[in-house]
């Protein structure tokens, strides 16, 4: 299934970089690095941290929380993802 239609990514383009070890992308930006690309319309972003998120349940390691104060990477993250005017 197609995830982001600007990159052409599918759900197992991302699945496929969510490898065990230190280099595995924690956030969707890097996951958009580790597959050579960069958010577009940053729609897709949602659905990338969810496919993150059961792989990381799938593996038995407990999801990044989302943070709603402003201050943590994971909503650093949804900034990058959003396109700039």
């Amino acid at each position: 299934m197609i995830v982001c239609s600007c990159n052409i990514l599918s759900d197992g383009d991302v699945k496929a970089c969510l490898k065990p070890g230190p280099e595995c992308p924690r956030t969707p930006a890097q996951v958009y690095r580790c597959l050579g690309c960069s958010p577009n319309c940053g729609r897709c972003a949602r659905t990338i941290r969810a496919i993150m998120d059961q792989a990381l349940i799938d593996a038995g390691v407990e999801p990044i929380a989302a943070c709603n104060r402003g201050c943590c990477p994971t909503t650093l993250e949804k900034a990058a993802a959003e396109p700039t005017l």
